[in-house]
């Protein structure tokens, strides 16, 4: 049967409810997008910039650390503080979010003002102009963080580019400790007295601080990176002896040439390294522990991470040479094989590193190198890991193989310098990263 057709205005009315329809679906799909856990909504504040970007994209983890542990003397938190927290921004985007946690803490986090902004220079506390942006949660601009838990904010629209320092700015003005925090930044992050998240001269900020507290993620809307590395690994990983403030870290220098090497995966590179950090063992004291293990850590600091695709693991180095000393090489490799079987059911690649050189180092002693050079011969049998970067090779001296070249060497014995660390990030051949996990070993 024929109808008669709708008047304009009835049609006009009808278009409209569909397209109010499709937008609707559109921004619940960017909402979803590549975040693990919760992701809110952002609501369209926009003298703070905080409305969703329209672009296609995706969310990549831009940069992360391990919190490891609780501060010391930090009873009370920092109330009544300003903390902005200085980071290295990995990847090219057109909005960011951030993660806040309260792992360690006893008592609730209440954050009332939060902020993001891109550096005017490397290192500083002072903004770029315009660039400043109030964070929400949930569609709120106060939040309070229970004991023993992390929080996304809402995304705000910002352009960011790879290689640029963002201030990530939180200020509570009550008792709240003890405070969640990495302990080996290598980087100068600031604290002023008051209210100030949203300063942007940084002028207030005099007092400088060597960690990053409560900070642990910030993601990036980009169009340009398909997934990150994860670093996993101890204090080499951290960055130990690299110069303060050069981002001369390893994971850091890896980014670098994946970003400007022809046919390198575009991912980005996540610094989840730990000082003393083991396999097997955390340590002691009641839960949640400082330190916690590889084996507790793993889901936390690699399998929570947002576009998480490859993962470089450089453990073991502190089963050896820690109290109580791991002499059992096939226990260490047991450990190893459970975190690449946990990547595997998640779909993560796994590169596995080969055990650096620690000969001279204080304490060790050559039971210790005979479980070294064990643990080295399974990584480098293929039968544990999907794909390997022999860090020993790249790093020991072809005289005295137990130990660091001296030209790589930072003085301990243990950790490389500068020159080290590049050396390190060299060795890798970016197409071990390409592909996918191998299920079976």
């Amino acid at each position: 049967m024929n109808r008669p057709p709708l008047p304009r205005s009835t049609a006009y009315a009808v278009l409209a409810a569909l397209a109010a329809v499709v937008i609707l679906v559109s921004t619940a799909i960017f909402v979803g997008v590549g975040g693990r856990g919760r992701t809110p909504a952002a609501e369209p504040h926009e003298a703070h910039g905080t409305a969703a970007p329209a672009a296609s994209g995706e969310w990549v983890g831009s940069w992360a650390t391990a919190p490891s542990g609780a501060e010391p003397n930090t009873r009370l938190g920092f109330p009544g503080l300003s903390i902005r927290n200085v980071v290295h921004n990995g990847v090219t985007g057109t909005a960011a979010r951030i993660q806040l946690s309260n792992l360690y803490g006893a008592q609730p986090l209440p954050v009332t003002h939060a902020s993001l902004a891109v550096a005017a220079a490397h290192g500083s506390p002072a903004a770029v102009p315009g660039s400043m942006r109030r964070l929400s949660f949930g569609g709120q601009p106060t939040v309070t963080i229970p004991a023993g838990q992390s929080l996304l904010s809402d995304p705000v629209q910002l352009a960011v580019a790879a290689g640029a320092d963002l201030l990530v700015t939180t200020f509570s003005p009550t008792p709240s400790g003890p405070a969640t925090y990495q302990n080996q930044s290598r980087q100068t992050s600031y604290l002023a007295r008051g209210d100030q998240a949203e300063d942007p001269h940084g002028t207030g900020y005099t007092t400088k601080v060597q960690s990053w507290r409560y900070l642990t993620a910030v993601d990036v809307w980009s169009r340009e990176a398909r997934g990150a590395v994860v670093a996993f690994g101890d204090s080499i990983t951290a960055g130990y002896n690299s110069t303060p403030g050069t981002n001369h870290r390893w994971p850091d220098l890896l980014a670098t040439r994946l970003r400007t090497e022809p046919g390198a995966p575009r991912y980005s590179v996540l610094n989840e390294g730990i000082s003393g950090n083991r396999i097997l063992l955390s340590n002691a004291g009641p839960a949640p522990v400082n330190n916690a293990s590889g084996l507790e850590r793993f889901d936390r600091d690699v399998l929570g991470r947002t576009g998480a695709r490859v993962v470089i693991m450089a453990l073991g180095v502190n089963d050896i040479l820690r109290t109580p000393q791991q002499r059992d090489p096939e226990r260490i490799v047991a450990g190893l094989r459970k975190l690449v079987e946990r990547a595997h059911t998640r779909g993560l690649r796994v590169v596995g590193a080969t055990l650096t050189p620690f000969g001279g180092h204080k304490g060790a002693v050559d039971l210790q190198e005979i479980t070294r050079q064990r643990v080295n011969e399974a990584i480098r049998s293929g039968r544990v890991f999907d794909a390997v970067v022999d860090f020993d090779r790249a790093l020991r001296d072809p005289v005295s193989p137990e130990g660091l070249l001296p030209a790589y060497d930072s003085g301990d014995h243990l950790h490389p310098n500068d020159a080290g660390y590049q050396v390190m990030a060299d060795s890798i051949d970016l197409e071990v990263l390409k592909g996918e996990a191998v299920t079976a070993l």
